[in-house]
């Protein structure tokens, strides 16, 4: 990254950096060339003395070869940081290359800026002038002073419906949002089919190849509500499955597969590019370094996990079933080094909160009424022994409140965290929050004819909700309020947003209350 210092730097403001000449491009070529902003703006992985910012440049993102419409050379990409959206107040000014290796995308690290700041950032390259998005810093070391809105979301199924809900989530101006896998889709158009019927269509095969994977991610990354909500805050984020494939588990895809690690190899690479990541998450080979903590003064730690890469195959062929093989004690959805470290996280945390951004549920969830139990060999329920080690590292810990949040179910569901889950009557020790889908099942219902059966087994799942939505929350030293939000279609786009349940989460007092 080159930076230009503010002394030398031109004037700011859009109207002045739309007119004026910058790298020796004028801005005249705007009129004779395709933007190459098509697919928005982000920023991530805030820090108290900077943040990542990215784009992508594409002024034909859908192209089949995954190229974007763009040559193979070199672009010089210029930044600016502001610190009010007039951008007449200049932070920082600087120039990266953008690089056909990969993909043209730019990921500019800042240091050095001032804690719990709000900026304003954009870019320009051959000519023209990318839209532009708000970003912050996280609030210095052990400040607890400020309160922090966060929303997460994740499973947006881009055939299922229109991305109405990332709209309200960026209607909502959280401090930070939260992305906790399936991000995009990997199926061939109409493969995976929502009830109802698709709305809208993927185009391309399905993904296998780096080229098929930038292709499948510029579809998702032009839709405008999409573009928003990556444009009011900066976002954490973390993959799952569908990013790769279908409940896949390590080196273990779901289907038999010579080319699995090949496949891997290029949906990883297509993810850091699309993704305002650092670059201590740039692939090698098939490996991605994903897990990280990402502080937010005292008042919370995010210990953000991955629990695709360095798990076992899922237990008794995978699905839902009775599996005595989930307690194994040898058994890892985190893989060894990943636990040592959550827990060693643990041992040291001082937040006031210490929040699992992760993928699948948590909680045992036994969906069979009556005698025995049937579990979903995909979520932590397929890995019990390692579920207890952390539930237990964070106890033994001494962890002041620990909160789970989840994804991938496609569904709103909010639950206590047991010490002991064969015993309902042992202590809570934490609780968990899953967000339903973006899109992915379609418009969804207000509940389904099984979920009173399993309340009934589960007396620590205290809600369940079957639309679409994300979830807001706001995290103060003494509380965290959590409202589930939801849209009634995802089927037409534009439908207002709801909440379909409150909860609230008082400080040493680990379980759900429910707020009317």
């Amino acid at each position: 990254m080159r930076e230009i210092s503010r002394r030398s730097a031109l004037i700011g403001g859009v109207g002045a950096l739309g007119a004026a000449t910058l790298g020796g491009v004028a801005s005249a070529a705007a009129g004779r060339t395709a933007t190459p902003f098509t697919l928005g703006v982000a920023s991530g992985d805030p820090s108290p003395a900077g943040v990542v910012l990215w784009t992508r440049l594409a002024t034909d993102p859908l192209a089949d070869d995954g190229l974007g419409g763009m040559a193979a050379r070199t672009v010089q990409v210029e930044w600016e940081l502001a610190t009010d959206e007039r951008f007449t107040r200049i932070e920082r000014r600087g120039v990266e290359t953008a690089v056909p290796e990969l993909g043209h995308s730019v990921h500019v690290e800042l240091i050095g800026l001032r804690p719990g700041h709000c900026y304003y950032y954009r870019f320009r390259a051959d000519g023209h002038l990318s839209p532009a998005g708000r970003t912050r810093t996280a609030p210095a070391a052990r400040s607890i002073t400020s309160p922090l809105t966060m929303c997460f979301a994740s499973c947006a199924q881009y055939e299922h419906g229109y991305f109405t809900a990332y709209r309200r989530l960026a209607e909502e101006c959280p401090d930070l949002v939260l992305h906790l896998g399936d991000y995009q889709y990997e199926y061939a158009p109409n493969v995976y089919v929502a009830p109802g019927g698709n709305v809208r269509d993927h185009v391309g095969p399905k993904t296998t190849t780096l080229a098929n994977y930038r292709q499948r991610y510029a579809q998702y990354k032009t839709d405008p509500d999409l573009q928003a909500a990556h444009a009011v805050a900066p976002w954490v984020v973390v993959l799952d499955d569908h990013e790769v494939e279908n409940n896949w588990a390590g080196m273990v895809p779901e289907k038999p597969d010579p080319r699995f690690a090949e496949k891997r190899r290029a949906a990883f690479q297509a993810y850091y590019e699309n993704m305002p990541l650092r670059r201590s998450a740039l692939p090698t080979g098939s490996e991605m370094r994903l897990y990280r903590r990402i502080g937010w003064g005292g008042l919370a730690t995010f210990h953000m996990l991955d629990t695709r890469q360095y798990r076992d195959d899922q237990a008794c062929g995978d699905g839902t079933k009775s599996c005595p093989e989930r307690f194994n004690p040898k058994r890892t959805i985190t893989g060894a080094a990943q636990e040592a470290w959550l827990l060693d996280g643990f041992r040291r945390s001082r937040a006031r909160w210490d929040v699992l951004g992760q993928q699948v549920f948590f909680s045992q969830k036994d969906v069979q009424v009556g005698p025995g139990e049937r579990n979903d060999m995909d979520a932590w329920d397929g890995y019990a022994a390692s579920r207890d080690r952390i539930v237990e590292g964070w106890t033994s810990a001494g962890v002041r409140n620990a909160v789970v949040l989840t994804g991938d179910v496609h569904a709103a569901w909010a639950s206590n965290v047991h010490k002991r889950w064969s015993d309902p009557d042992s202590p809570s020790v934490g609780t968990e929050l899953v967000t339903s889908s973006i899109t992915s099942g379609g418009d969804g219902s207000e509940t389904r004819p099984d979920t009173e059966g399993v309340f009934k087994e589960n007396t620590h799942l205290k809600f369940f909700n079957n639309r679409r939505g994300y979830v807001r929350t706001r995290f103060t030293p003494h509380e965290v309020l959590v409202d589930y939000r939801a849209v009634q279609k995802v089927s037409t786009p534009g439908k207002p947003v709801q909440t379909k349940a409150s909860f609230r989460i008082v400080d040493r007092i680990p379980k759900l209350f429910r707020r009317v």
